[in-house]
């Protein structure tokens, strides 16, 4: 399917269309050449521990492949147009489960994938509803999932037997709110389920399949999160990691039945604090999570270091679940990895690395040793990988003295210097005296974080001459609970103004030109760029929007159902805050633009609906601001279809070249 008509995009075939363009260097590759610079990731080891299922975006969109050993030709299982969202082997049989979803409408379906006849059969079978994967059961017998077939706005929890198809799911527990599952216990009789009140607030509760009794154990005040949690190997205490009581998320231990003793004693949720022991407190970093075989105790840890992961491999002691031995670093490239699976003995897991010059692969680390190897190869599209740029971590100093991180790579540059992000430059096709043009891109969430990982597109700009600013400001994840609470509510413009902090250091910058400073970013990132243009106009040369809000109150009121909920606790609600909310919209500041604009959408989003983009686009076209549109029939939030992140990029490539 091709994208709508874009009425004001020029005739690509003259090239004269788009006036003096800087030309590419002699070395550069078009911009379908890094799109088609494939990732593996994903991985789950088969039964037999000799084979391993990944995901790879090789046709297009990600789908499933299965690999034999390091280096061996792998072969495709699915050829779907669509994506393919996840991959999980049985434990017991030679058969996989895999969800996706239509036109990027996230209203994923669980298929069960026969390994040996190749057979594939729809499970769930309800297209109006999503489906959130929870697990194989041990014997591999059954599998559980939430859904929010019954309510739209909430989710419930199901169990279904493997050779059972369509409707014939049980429901286990009738939910009210955002649950999700993570797991079934060693003996297979209950059910870990997480409940999210808002992206840093969580609960955890047990489900017994047998009684139906469903206890919740983290009773708290104020929001704490509990998060990536992990059955025990005796089935008697949970992992996790938590923030209750410090900044920074802890890897913790909690003894589930004094846990749930002590719930039941004191009653409702926020009555008193949940008691746990930390058994890595972080060192005032997040450990993001724990993956954790709950026969051997043996497990993997990552935390997160200004944006740079550090895995920590061990094995819990038989004696005391607080204590453990480690094992040796595996020596991974990259500097970002994450996804972990244990082979069936659990000695071995596989993983996926990435990074600024590393493109994402599936590697398989021996335990004990730490000794890592590749897998997969996804290739490069023939792109020498010395030819990628790598960031530089900087810090500049907010309007209010706050330390806002971020990573800048220059064009040509090798590694920039830490800190200071300068380094030495060859001569670029859009550089001149006055320095490269520079995209500051603004990611997503708000609780998201920029971390250095490979990027098709960053690296085809760099190519181009552009240098590459991606800030964390304030309200980002990653840096503790104080900083991600930073842009709540009536502080959200707070982070508006880091980004014109950082674009002020980007001016004084001896690299960079300072009037040629574009911004870009998706999701809650193009709401940043959409309030970067009208707060601070005479800033930018340019700004690209892809599926923004426009505006919080229509946003909020046609968001999916089962989002709203979420939203409204970081962003302000409908009934308490909707002045507030119009007062910070950029729909109703659209007269302060003065920079070109390109509006960017896919026509399923369930999560920003494209009416943000038909809004922002009217206005300022009756503003007389010069605007792009375009929309993708076939696409929801972001762009999974190669062929539409071909054309997306391109467009803004000559847009960019246009006015920047």
């Amino acid at each position: 399917m091709r994208a709508t008509v874009r009425d004001d995009v020029r005739d690509r075939r003259n090239p004269k269309a788009y006036g003096s363009s800087p030309q590419p260097t002699a070395m550069s590759y078009d911009i379908e050449r890094y799109l088609n610079i494939r990732s593996a990731g994903g991985a789950s080891f088969g039964p037999d521990g000799d084979r391993l299922s990944f995901l790879m975006d090789t046709t297009g969109t990600s789908q499933v492949w299965t690999l034999d050993g390091p280096g061996r030709w792998p072969e495709q299982r699915t050829f779907y147009d669509e994506r393919v969202t996840f991959a999980s082997w049985s434990p017991e049989r030679p058969e996989l489960i895999f969800g996706m979803d239509e036109g990027g409408n996230e209203r994923a379906q669980l298929y069960r994938l026969d390994a040996e006849s190749g057979r594939i059969e729809n499970l769930t079978a309800r297209p109006d509803a999503k489906h959130r994967w929870g697990g194989w059961s041990h014997d591999g017998e059954r599998f559980a999932f939430a859904s929010n077939r019954r309510d739209e706005a909430v989710f419930d929890l199901y169990v279904q037997g493997r050779a059972e198809t369509g409707d014939e799911a049980t429901m286990v527990y009738e939910g009210d709110g955002w649950l999700s599952l993570a797991g079934w216990s060693p003996d297979d009789s209950r059910l870990l389920v997480s409940e999210a009140q808002s992206s840093y607030d969580q609960d955890l509760s047990v489900l017994d399949l047998e009684t139906g009794d469903f206890y919740h154990f983290t009773p708290h005040e104020g929001d704490v999160r509990y998060q990536s949690p992990s059955w025990a190997p005796n089935g008697e205490g949970i992992y996790l990691v938590t923030d209750q009581e410090t900044d920074t998320l802890s890897l913790a231990y909690l003894d589930l039945e004094a846990a749930i003793e002590a719930a039941a004693d004191d009653g409702e949720r926020g009555e008193r604090t949940t008691p746990l022991t930390v058994v890595d407190d972080g060192d005032g970093w997040n450990v993001d999570g724990i993956a954790l075989d709950d026969e051997s105790g043996r497990f993997v840890t990552s935390r997160n270091v200004d944006g740079y992961t550090e895995l920590t491999v061990g094995a819990v002691d038989e004696t005391d679940p607080t204590a453990f031995e480690t094992f040796p670093d595996p020596d991974l490239p990259g500097g970002i990895s994450g996804g972990v699976s244990f082979d069936p003995d659990a000695e071995r897991f596989a993983i996926t690395a990435t990074g600024d010059t590393t493109n994402a692969n599936v590697w398989v680390v021996d335990v004990e040793s730490g000794e890592a190897e590749r897998w997969t190869d996804a290739p490069t599209a023939g792109i020498p990988r010395e030819t990628f740029d790598e960031s530089a971590l900087v810090h500049v100093e907010s309007f209010d003295g706050l330390d806002v991180p971020g990573f800048l790579t220059l064009p040509d540059s090798g590694a920039a210097d830490s800190e200071t992000g300068t380094g030495t430059r060859e001569s670029s096709g859009t550089e001149t005296a006055n320095g490269a043009p520079v995209i500051v891109d603004i990611h997503g969430g708000p609780e998201g974080q920029r971390r250095p990982s490979f990027s098709g597109t960053k690296q085809y700009f760099l190519d181009r001459g552009y240098a590459y600013f991606e800030p964390n400001v304030r309200g980002s994840s990653g840096y503790g609970t104080e900083y991600a609470s930073l842009d709540d509510v009536e502080k959200r413009m707070d982070s508006v103004d880091d980004v014109a902090v950082c674009v002020d250091w980007l001016a004084d910058h001896p690299a960079i030109d300072e009037d040629r400073i574009a911004c870009m970013g998706g999701s809650y990132g193009g709401f940043m760029v959409l309030a970067s243009l009208t707060e601070y106009p005479d800033l930018w040369a340019a700004g690209v929007d892809i599926v923004g809000i426009a505006s919080f109150v229509t946003f909020l009121e046609n968001t999916g159902d089962w989002r709203r909920s979420l939203r409204e606790a970081e962003y302000g609600s409908l009934e308490d805050d909707r002045e507030f909310l119009e007062s910070i919209s950029p729909l109703n500041h659209v007269d302060e633009i003065e920079a070109p604009l390109f509006v960017l959408h896919g026509e399923n989003d369930p999560r920003v609906p494209v009416g943000e983009a038909e809004q922002i686009v009217d206005e300022a076209r009756d503003h007389g601001v010069p605007t792009r549109k375009l929309i993708f029939p076939d696409e929801g939030h972001g762009f999974s279809k190669l062929e539409n992140r071909i054309e997306a990029y391109a467009e803004i490539a000559a847009f960019l070249d246009e006015h920047v």
